[in-house]
């Protein structure tokens, strides 16, 4: 389990001290797949890089299966480390050394055999898809597939944590989708706690189990993910999953007219769609004043805004015939709420 307690991260500039963590606290258990997202300057990557020790807080505490990683002596903290890998936005890899020597490398700071670490590294790019590519350099290799050597190199040491520092930020959706299986894989498979820095909502739905939002360097909201996501307590929570609720966002309202959110979390996305079936079995028919919304396999996410006219008796029976449906939650909602 990874215990993050009351932990702060100040700075000190030119123009004084900025508070880039103030007071967070959180409980990581061991397997999931947590995720941590907020706004640019909200504090996540300094927050991973505490996690590490790659930055040292200025105050409270990070223990890993009971182990205080900021009472740990440099050598205490570089045996740690084997336990605790990250990967990152730019991949880092190596680009004099070939893909299997990019795998070997951290087992060779181990002092691991040549013969066993080449093994090894054999057996991870097995693991992540690319096994033809042993002698390929990183330049010779798409975004996705450094990605994949980057992972693969950080399950050398056989870690029991892998940060993930805007790992898919810089990829495309469908290699996005592609790695962010191969994690899923990779937990389930080896049990790894996986925490995933992201700014990006559709990371955190399509992967993690639980998901803590950062506002400012605080934590505004923490829980499972279907929760979160179906029922945003925070104004910073509600701002990353829907983005209607921005004051920035205008919706031209019709006399008369109320509006329904729509939540999808994995909703059956094949079919008759869903708001046409409405009109045609309940008379109910609704403008579509805001959609964000994907599908991953055959499950849909994300939200959409939905204008109904007609009164209660109209509101309440839409809400009621979406809502029949699983995986649906519909609410009815004031204008930038």
């Amino acid at each position: 389990m990874i215990e993050i307690e009351n932990l702060t991260k100040t700075y000190q500039t030119s123009d004084g001290s900025v508070e880039a963590l103030k007071n967070v606290s959180l409980k990581i258990e061991d397997g999931d797949i947590f995720g941590i997202i907020g706004m640019s300057g909200a504090g996540k990557s300094t927050l991973v890089r505490c996690i590490n020790l790659l930055e040292r807080p200025s105050g409270g505490s990070v223990r890993i299966d009971g182990c205080d990683m900021c009472s740990l002596s440099q050598k205490e903290l570089r045996r740690q480390r084997r336990n605790i890998t990250m990967i990152f936005q730019g991949f880092n890899l190596l680009m004099q050394r070939s893909c299997l020597g990019n795998i070997c490398f951290p087992l060779e700071l181990e002092g691991m055999k040549r013969a066993d670490a080449r093994r090894r590294a054999y057996e991870l790019l097995d693991t992540v898809g690319l096994a033809d590519k042993a002698k390929a350099y990183p330049a010779q290799l798409s975004g996705g597939q450094q990605q994949r050597i980057a992972i693969a190199r950080a399950l050398a040491t056989n870690p029991k944590v892998l940060l993930c520092d805007e790992a898919t930020s810089a990829l495309d959706p469908t290699t996005t989708n592609s790695v962010l299986e191969l994690i899923r894989d990779i937990n389930k498979k080896f049990g790894i706690t996986v925490i995933i820095i992201t700014h990006q909502m559709s990371v955190v739905e399509s992967v993690c189990k639980h998901v803590a939002i950062l506002d400012k360097g605080e934590v505004a909201e923490t829980g499972e993910v279907a929760e979160v996501f179906a029922h945003p307590k925070s104004a910073a929570a509600r701002r990353l999953v829907f983005p209607e609720s921005d004051g920035d966002f205008i919706v031209v309202k019709n006399a008369g007219e109320r509006f329904i959110r729509v939540v999808f979390n994995g909703a059956n996305a094949t079919g008759t769609p869903l708001i046409a079936k409405m009109a045609v079995e309940r008379g109910i028919e609704a403008s579509i004043a805001y959609a964000s919304t994907k599908s991953i396999g055959d499950k849909a996410y994300g939200s959409m805004l939905l204008g109904i006219s007609g009164g209660e008796e109209k509101v309440c029976g839409a809400i009621e015939y979406l809502q029949k449906t699983p995986d649906i939650f519909a609410q009815e909602v004031l204008l930038n709420d």
